[in-house]
């Protein structure tokens, strides 16, 4: 009954003072709504920074021997590679599998040479998962699984050794045993237009790489899921099933730089939502406390009726809900449609960064795009009412301690 009366009370005097709820309501829809488009923004681009990372060629998983997180050696191979290749495509979850090794090693063409890390792929599933082979413009063609002696560059380093299609390159790598060396025929220069990447682009097939090493078999397993959400889920579940002599690790052990910044930029909002809760907190409980020294004489009038400090409290709160959900509705009218907008036409960057999009060896989108799902509504209701329950505490606790004598006296 006292709740009933409690609610509709709080309505009756939300609607008789209705300039003051309106700017209430606006107040905390407007800052939230800063908040949520900021939020979308700076979410959608952790997000990109981590398509761009795992589908650059680090995948979200990666399958490598046990020592390799520690010395990163080229020279290290998996153990039963076909036994954790076969785990690893049974899985529903998985879009794309790539299988590689490494080497480091020189090119030379003529007087001019190159240090380069080669890198041995078989390449069907490096053109499903890595983005750099998939997105940029090839002259001449990119490898085939029968291909020997074939070899793919970047641009820049093409441009360096000043070779073109067809010619041949002398290429020395350290072996199995000794140094090897080996003729490789260009049959592709590979144009991303970042010339950190197109420099460093040098791919044979895998069978080429082990012919000139001596190695057997590949160096790792890089794996794309369905669901980013779900890599760690993935990782411990692989884990427990990849042949004993490898790890599985996630892409931030891969490009730590990269996570580095998507945790930095994680920090940053969590950091704006809470300024954005401080600074609505701060506009509501002024207004909230002036309106309670306003209405001194109404709350003293309620105490001597009979009217407890937790009940004053109680109606404070219920208002401030209702300012809260109301606050909601103007997030989402104000930064709903700019979230929406983010999430599904985007920012073109190059604008800001020009044509050059990598970063740390990662090809970058050229458009940037929001966050946008059933969480903006999530957002908008929670910081709107976090925000004006917060802002009512000190208020209502100061209502709550009116002497009803004090309050109706006449000044």
């Amino acid at each position: 009954m006292i709740g009933t009366v409690s609610y509709k009370y709080a309505l009756r005097s939300l609607h008789g003072h209705t300039r003051r709820t309106i700017l209430s309501v606006i107040g905390v829809g407007v800052g939230c709504a800063m908040g949520l488009v900021a939020t979308s923004w700076i979410t959608g681009g952790g997000d990109m920074e981590i398509r761009a990372a795992t589908g650059s060629g680090a995948g979200h998983l990666r399958i490598v021997p046990a020592q390799w997180p520690e010395s990163r050696e080229n020279s290290l191979r998996l153990t039963d590679w076909q036994k954790a290749l076969a785990v690893v495509e049974a899985r529903s979850d998985v879009r794309a599998v790539a299988v590689r090794a490494r080497a480091s090693g020189l090119l030379a063409f003529g007087n001019r040479t190159a240090g380069v890390e080669m890198v041995g792929v078989t390449p069907a599933g490096e053109e499903a998962s890595n983005r750099i082979v998939r997105k940029a413009h090839i002259e001449g063609r990119y490898l085939r699984a029968d291909d020997a002696g074939a070899v793919v560059i970047g641009r820049t380093l093409a441009d360096r050794l000043d070779v073109e299609l067809d010619d041949d390159l002398l290429v020395t790598l350290s072996g199995r045993d000794d140094i090897s060396r080996a003729m490789l025929t260009v049959v592709g220069i590979l144009e991303t237009g970042s010339r950190e990447i197109d420099g460093a682009v040098c791919h044979v097939t895998l069978d080429e790489l082990n012919r000139i090493t001596g190695f057997e078999g590949p160096g790792e397993i890089a794996i794309l899921l369905d669901d980013n959400r779900h890599i760690d889920r993935a990782r411990d579940e692989l884990a427990q099933a990849v042949p004993e002599g490898n790890t599985v690790i996630t892409w931030r052990e891969v490009s730590p730089e990269i996570a580095t910044g998507v945790a930095a930029d994680r920090m940053f909002t969590r950091l704006l939502i809470g300024i954005v809760v401080i600074v609505v907190l701060l506009g509501i409980a002024s207004a909230q406390l002036t309106a309670v020294l306003e209405r001194r004489r109404e709350f003293g009038v309620l105490t001597a009726l009979g009217m407890k400090g937790r009940q004053i409290v109680s109606l404070l709160m219920i208002e401030a809900v209702v300012i809260g959900l109301g606050g909601a509705g103007v997030t989402l009218l104000v930064g709903g449609p700019v979230s929406y907008w983010l999430a599904t036409s985007g920012v073109n960057i190059t604008r800001m960064m020009g044509n050059d999009l990598s970063m740390g060896g990662v090809l970058i989108d050229p458009v940037m795009y929001g966050s946008f799902g059933a969480w903006v509504v999530w957002y908008a209701v929670g910081v709107s009412i976090v925000s004006t329950l917060g802002a009512t505490a000190y208020p209502a606790w100061r209502a709550a301690r009116t002497d009803p004598a004090q309050a109706m006296r006449v000044v």
